[in-house]
């Protein structure tokens, strides 16, 4: 019989059942508090990552527009294609996990290995695996296609991203740059406003289950992006165009070999009109390479690494690519040679160091302590007044002046010209100059000889456009700027930009008196700058052929020279400054230190004519000028004579008709005042084809000769009436067979007969 458990048995088995729970709960209580006030902070953040994924939303870079609106640099939708590993089915179905579907369809839209895909699809501890960046829009739509037709798979997915185009290909390339594979500015423009061009990215943030599906939309929050500013820049993309296609023709024709560079700046304010370096670089391609010296350079660069991936190659490619890359009229240093006289002879002026009525001897050259300095005029200039010195480029006489100015206050000039100092100009990687300091120059005669005419010390190009602005714009130095204006998406200026005066530095008169200086040294029969002459429009300049400081002498032993012209016009009321710095070109043909020179005037000659300068021409000029073809097709012959002997111009008929069916020049061609016009008057007459003779090199009268002889009508431009004027360029070209009486137009430079200046 069962004895029935005591009251102390109860009593017992109460208090260890008491003691359990107790425990129990001390031990849940304690986990409790535990994982809500210890760690709770923690979970919830870890609940947070597991049930939420946050995806960024790349903003809208902001344009890139030229000062009249037109879009440089812009950037359009596309698309990342993005998988999650954690999500990828493993499963075998059908013969076919998860990862071989999405491999096998995706790699033909993708233009992918799908081994490749696959292995991305499988990466092992991550939650997003970037298939291929920056899809543009039938790539996407295939993807969503494939995605329809395949629901089961969640595991891809696109987000948006934008990605940079430039409609202008290389154009301004190394002024306004490129944006890299991270979307990010690498150089010029992109690079110096990227915060402002990029804008602020956005995100939707989703609420995830279990099985890695997205909640209800509830759950799902969007936080839109703020799309970046725009820029409106000074540069004009018409001008830019004028000044790129003359330096590409001054690199081809005369086979710069280092760079070549050219600037168009408002010398009032500062704006940059125009910027150009080559060789250039297409931004929409950054990473290739487009100079073929440099390509050539990287061939052997392979060959003496053993191939294209060494770690020696892909540094020399990388060298290749930030030397092409490199804004070159800011970031490189050169010899400013004798354009830079026209800084000398400001200083001597406004000091009073000089005045227009001193006179200077040259002999050919002058001795300084053991030194001997030459003129480029072998047997020199005799005695010159302070104008001649500019106009004939005369370094000897420059010595002098240089020593009546002195070397602290020559110095002090420098320095205020802003020679010593960075312009300001918004750019990324402006270099500072190599000169020399006060004490030297005040102390030694050969250091500031050499300084007065432009040698033995560097300055940007940058820097040297500037100066020439401040000598002839009332004195005032200004800071060289780009961006005009930062706009919004809506178009409202959100910063405008202003010309910044930073100092006086030379007295309206003396800048008054430099830019009547600077017209001779064109204007002149014998002026260094005589082939920057043009009919119609008042033209200063100065000429600049500098020795340079750190050369190698090439395999022949010929020295290397860097060829520098500045245009300032019109000089009635100085508007625009064209600096073209040739670096280093081959100097055999007949043009030698005047090779720069021309390049400055057709840039002008675009430019003075496309800003709406009309030209004012002078008795003599109008005697030379052009005139327009009549149209006389359909007239009787007798009235077509008539209206070309009123017009002075020669007729030559070719035919039997009495009506005109045909006429060369063709109506509404300039034609020169004494051309002769070819009247066809019978349907069955075929063209009389000539072939256009060479003339380059030859003077007036035999290139009149030739040209005249041939059949042809002969139009010149340029030094018309100069001693020692030479063909230097011919349109049509030499060989190229026209119907005869086409007009001929030949370009006249005046040489020099010694060396070069």
């Amino acid at each position: 019989m069962t004895q029935a458990p005591s009251n102390k048995m109860r009593f017992r088995m109460f208090a260890v059942m008491l003691a359990i729970t107790i425990g129990i709960g001390s031990v849940l209580v304690y986990q409790l508090f535990n994982i809500q006030f210890v760690k709770g902070e923690e979970y919830q953040r870890s609940a947070v990552e597991q049930q939420m994924r946050s995806l960024k939303i790349a903003p809208a870079r902001g344009e890139i527009q030229d000062t009249n609106g037109k879009i440089l640099a812009v950037s359009a939708t596309v698309w990342n294609v993005i998988v999650d590993p954690v999500v990828v089915d493993k499963e075998v179905k059908n013969g076919q996990t998860e990862a071989d579907i999405i491999a096998e369809n995706l790699a033909p839209i993708l233009e992918m290995d799908a081994a490749v895909i696959k292995e991305k699809c499988l990466t092992p501890n991550t939650r997003s695996v970037f298939l291929k960046k920056r899809i543009e829009k039938p790539q996407q739509e295939a993807i969503n296609q494939f995605l329809t037709d395949h629901p089961s798979i969640r595991s891809v997915y696109m987000l948006e991203d934008t990605k940079r185009y430039y409609p202008y290909g290389s154009l301004a390339s190394t002024v306004i740059g490129f944006v890299n594979d991270e979307n990010v500015g690498g150089a010029g423009l992109e690079s110096q406003y990227n915060k402002v061009l990029s804008g602020t990215p956005g995100m939707v943030v989703t609420a995830k289950t279990a099985r890695e599906n997205d909640m209800d939309t509830r759950y799902q929050q969007r936080y839109e992006p703020e799309n970046g500013h725009s820029l409106v820049l000074t540069l004009d993309e018409t001008i830019q165009h004028f000044l790129e296609k003359h330096i590409e023709n001054a690199v081809n024709e005369h086979n710069i070999k280092n760079r070549a560079v050219g600037i168009v700046m408002d010398v009032n304010t500062g704006a940059i009109l125009g910027m150009t370096t080559k060789p250039d670089f297409d931004p929409n391609n950054f990473k290739e390479i487009s100079d073929p010296a440099a390509k050539e350079r990287l061939v052997l660069a392979a060959v003496a690494s053993g191939g294209t991936n060494t770690d020696a190659y892909r540094e020399a490619l990388s060298n290749e690519q930030n030397l092409q890359w490199r804004n070159k009229a800011v970031s490189d240093p050169y010899e400013p040679g004798s354009v830079f006289k026209v800084i000398t002879a400001a200083t001597a002026l406004d000091t009073g160091s000089a005045s227009l009525n001193n006179y200077y001897d040259c002999f050919g050259s002058i001795t300084v302590k053991d030194r001997e300095i030459g003129c480029w005029k072998l047997y020199g200039h005799g005695n010159q007044s302070f104008a001649q010195t500019l106009q004939h480029s005369c370094n000897p006489a420059f010595v002098q002046i240089g020593f009546s100015i002195g070397g602290a206050t020559f110095y002090d000039y420098f320095d205020t010209f802003g020679f010593t100092q960075g312009t300001g100009i918004d750019l990324p990687g402006e270099a500072g100059s190599i000169y020399h300091p006060r004490e030297r120059l005040s102390t030694n005669l050969v250091t500031l000889a050499s300084c007065s005419f432009g040698q033995t010390f560097k300055v940007t190009p940058i820097q040297m456009i500037t100066g020439i602005s401040t000598a002839v714009n009332g004195g005032n130095l200004v800071t060289p700027y780009l961006v005009r204006q930062v706009v919004d998406e809506n178009g409202s200026v959100v910063e405008a930009h202003e010309p910044v005066i930073r100092r006086q530095v030379i007295s309206e008169q003396t800048s008054k008196t430099i830019a009547e200086l600077m017209e001779t040294v064109v204007s002149a029969p014998d002026g260094s700058g005589r082939n920057a002459y043009l009919a119609g429009y008042r033209v200063g300049g100065k000429t600049g052929t500098s020795q340079k400081l750190d050369q190698v002498l090439s395999e022949d032993g010929r020295e290397e020279h860097v060829l520098s012209f500045v245009g300032v016009a019109p000089m009635d009321d100085p508007q625009i400054a064209v600096l073209v710095v040739l670096d280093s070109p081959e100097l055999d043909d007949v043009l030698s230190s005047t090779i720069a020179v021309p390049v400055g005037k057709y840039i002008l000659e675009d430019i003075l004519s496309y800003i709406g300068v009309e030209p004012k021409y002078t008795a003599e000029e109008m005697k030379n000028l052009d005139l327009t073809t009549p149209n006389t097709i359909g007239l009787d012959l007798q009235k077509a004579k008539d209206t070309l002997a009123e017009m002075n111009l020669g007729v030559k008929v070719i035919g039997q008709g009495e009506t005109v069916l045909k006429q060369v020049p063709t109506p509404s061609t300039q034609i020169p005042r004494d051309a002769t016009i070819l009247l066809y008057t019978d349907e069955d007459i075929a063209p009389n084809l000539v072939e256009v003779p060479n003339v380059f090199g030859l003077g007036t009268s035999v290139v009149n000769q030739m040209i005249t002889n041939a059949g042809l009508n002969l139009s010149f431009t340029g030094g018309l009436g100069r001693e020692n004027s030479v063909a230097s360029r011919q349109t049509p070209e030499a060989g190229t067979m026209v119907e005869a009486g086409t007009v001929v137009t030949v370009e006249l430079t005046a040489l020099d007969t010694a060396g070069v200046y």
